[in-house]
């Protein structure tokens, strides 16, 4: 979802209400792009993020606070001897724009009351915090623009502020049915990009979420649609601005399978009620959002390192295995290299020296058969050397077999270990699989400071079913055998995907016999928990615990069982419930 018009509409509304007659009690700029304003107001203290980062340009309100420099920055300084105890006008948006304008009262050094603005344009790579008199001259901006880096328009001190280009958007709070129906309905293009390059503030999502709600194909040519489909699309689409006109909102994040995927300040029709996660405003919601999409991205940041050991021993043992399937390939002609040299060692006596090859009776088979011969040797010495022949492929075959063996197991830990990576969510996760290549050898242990090795914290999954029965999965093999073997009692049930990578997913016993709903859903959760969390089912063995057991020598988490049931299911564990991680 951007961070649109709309969303900064919401915002706007929330931040007047809560922020407005409240005084600046501290100015902080935690990064070179970010300032932290910490407002008293009637309502109580509330701290304002200000984030204009090229790649991550947002605004909310947030209960946390931020260390800041020892020095503060020249901007902040600006703002402090400027705005320090200055009171909160209001807080617009001009238009729909992507634009915040705070405006600020306050004494300056004559004692006179003055009037200033902080302009946050949160557009992309172009985003800045820009500082303002109340006649719209800048006094100085967080980014300084000068003519080599723009030449639409500067921005630097002594110079006008003024709104950029919005190629001649319409503003939608002023639009009526029948420009939508003149202006987006006569264009070429498909009917989703012709809202959104029609009307300020819309974002491309949003204009596909208005087709949804139509019903109509978004890839449509708007002058392809039906006059109907027209006159229906233009009446969804300023029922939509009335919803953010009348500050009708419903802040809500999207998910897939428990990660957040977009965020809407009004609930989207395009995805069922089970999928989205409701919150109280608009900075809550946001403030949540970034904080899981931050966290998924630094645990794929930090698990960089692992993931390419394990690919780099993955490629090498594939390889590895490859190359031994061929050369136990090349001993399949053992049996009958050891064959010729029983037929020619028994009918020796009847054979002549010196010939390329000899017809004798297979008396296995009754059948006759030619067996080449090396005419340089004896009917004696063509027995030996196939008998040689025979010895080293069957020595060959039996050590090649225990190598595959080995192959094939060390490529199914590391298969594993790498959906470990996938499940993980916090760095105690990434230690414990840390550990775990450390245990095989595949990385050097890390210690901390005192010598020691770290310790993780990270505990397996817990849900809750929706009859109220516990759900436990692991998050790694080492979860996996202590779930299973120390935690899990034999009246417990057991889940697994079947021939694949995947967590171990245990179901406490209630003292009575489990309903269906939870047999699905601890499958659904071994489905999802396993290298087939993609696919659109997985079938899963399950089976009570005590039918599972350990096998002997083979890597933590690797089990056997005879009799089990099993099912086809879709891993969408979208309507259970995580009590913790």
């Amino acid at each position: 979802m951007a961070f649109d018009g709309i969303t900064i509409h919401a915002l706007t509304n929330e931040f007047n209400s809560l922020l407005t007659g409240g005084r600046l009690n501290k100015i902080a700029q935690p990064e070179k792009d970010e300032l932290l304003l910490t407002i008293k107001s009637p309502q109580g203290q509330y701290r304002l993020i200000l984030s204009v980062n090229p790649s991550l340009p947002l605004a909310y309100i947030t209960d946390n606070n931020k260390p800041s420099p020892m020095t503060a920055p020249n901007f902040c300084m600006l703002l402090r001897k400027h705005l320090n105890n200055g009171r909160i006008i209001s807080i617009t948006q001009p238009g729909l724009e992507r634009i915040i304008d705070i405006c600020i009262e306050h004494l300056d050094e004559m004692g006179d009351l003055c009037i200033k603005h902080i302009i946050v344009e949160l557009m992309g790579k172009h985003s800045n915090i820009i500082f303002t008199d109340d006649n719209n001259r800048i006094i100085d901006s967080i980014k300084r623009v000068n003519a080599s880096v723009s030449s639409v328009r500067e921005v630097l001190p002594g110079l006008a502020y003024f709104i950029p280009n919005t190629e001649d958007k319409i503003n939608p709070l002023t639009t009526t049915r029948e420009e939508f129906l003149d202006k987006v309905c006569s264009k070429n293009v498909p009917i989703f990009k012709a809202i959104y390059t029609t009307y300020t503030g819309f974002s491309p999502v949003v204009a596909e979420e208005l087709c949804v709600m139509c019903e109509i194909d978004s890839r449509c040519p708007a002058t392809l649609l039906p006059d109907n489909a027209k006159i229906h699309l233009a009446g969804i689409f300023c029922n939509y601005v009335d919803e953010f006109v009348n500050n009708n909102y419903n802040p809500c994040i999207t998910y897939d399978n428990n990660k957040p995927k977009d965020f809407f300040v009004i609930s989207p029709a395009s995805y069922k009620e089970d999928s989205l996660k409701f919150f109280d405003s608009t900075s809550s919601m946001l403030e949540n959002f970034y904080a899981e999409k931050n966290n998924i991205n630094r645990i794929y940041q930090r698990s960089a390192d692992l993931r390419q050991i394990i690919n780099t021993h993955l490629e090498r043992n594939y390889k590895k295995y490859d190359l031994q399937q061929k050369q136990l390939e090349d001993t399949a002609n053992r049996e009958q290299f050891k064959l010729y040299g029983e037929l020619i060692s028994a009918y020796a006596y009847q054979l002549q020296a010196k010939v390329k090859s000899c017809e004798v009776l297979n008396y296995y088979t009754n059948e006759n058969v030619v067996i080449p011969m090396d005419e340089q040797l004896t009917p004696q010495e063509n027995s030996r050397k196939y008998y040689e022949k025979y010895n080293k492929q069957k020595r060959t075959y039996e050590a090649l077999n225990e190598l595959i063996i080995s192959t094939k197991t060390e490529i199914d830990l590391l298969e594993s270990i790498k959906t470990s990576l996938e499940i993980a969510t916090s760095y105690d996760d990434l230690i414990q699989i840390k550990e775990e290549l450390s245990t095989y050898g595949f990385v050097k242990t890390k210690y901390t400071t005192k010598g020691r090795p770290e310790k993780s914290k990270s505990r397996p999954f817990h849900y809750l079913s929706s009859d109220g029965i516990d759900i436990y999965v692991g998050k790694n093999n080492i979860q996996n055998e202590e779930l299973t073997f120390k935690f899990a009692s034999g009246n417990d049930w057991w889940f697994h995907a079947k021939n694949m990578p995947g967590s171990h997913v245990i179901v406490k016993n209630p003292g009575r016999e489990l309903p269906d709903n939870t047999y699905e859903e601890a499958a659904a959760l071994a489905a999802y928990y396993s290298k087939g969390r993609d696919m659109e089912k997985v079938e899963i063995d399950y089976v009570e615990k005590k039918a599972v057991k350990k096998v002997p020598g083979a890597p933590l988490g690797f089990v056997i069982y005879n009799t089990n049931y099993s099912m086809n299911i879709a891993p969408d564990i979208s309507k259970l419930t995580l009590i913790s991680e």
